[in-house]
């Protein structure tokens, strides 16, 4: 798989806040209508102009017990863009080492591959664990239904 291990600061997200069921694979059904809605609203334009050139998924607080977790759609702000902004929901992402992995093709397939594959393979091959932080989608400007579409899946790691 291709990934790279790189740490990061904390920082601050504004955008559209969701609760998401994962039982039976609810979340691989739910998330995808999400991103249609989102995507023929005004939300994209606003939240492009808003952040440094990419919308993110952020899966927060899911837990492997857990039934639903809170997912978002947002772009990274500013911390006085997050204090500033009524219309959407703003949070932190906290400093983490962050597994990024690379997706390639047309969304939503290549990207819920990526993710089975990160828990599937990647974890039991390798000498880290999830470090229970959220998970994040970066979703770049460009056709994500082309075969050479490019997205990134960030996993908050740590050493087992």
């Amino acid at each position: 798989m291709d990934y790279r291990i790189v740490e990061k600061e904390a920082f601050q997200i504004v955008g559209l806040s969701y609760e998401v069921s994962c039982k039976n694979g609810q979340n691989f059904i739910d998330i995808p209508k999400l991103w249609e809605a989102f995507n023929h609203s005004d939300a994209p334009s606003e939240l492009y102009s808003k952040g440094d050139g990419a919308i993110i998924g952020v899966c927060l607080d899911g837990q492997p017990d857990k039934e639903t977790f809170t997912y978002m759609i947002a772009t990274k702000v500013t911390p006085d863009e997050a204090d500033s902004e009524k219309k959407y929901t703003a949070r932190t992402v906290p400093a983490a080492t962050w597994a990024i992995f690379t997706s390639t093709g047309p969304l939503p397939d290549s990207l819920q591959n990526v993710f089975r594959r990160i828990f599937q393979e990647w974890f039991p091959a390798t000498g880290y664990e999830h470090s229970g932080g959220p998970e994040l989608e970066v979703y770049f400007e460009g056709d994500t239904c082309a075969e050479d579409y490019h997205c990134e899946v960030w996993i908050p790691i740590m050493k087992k």
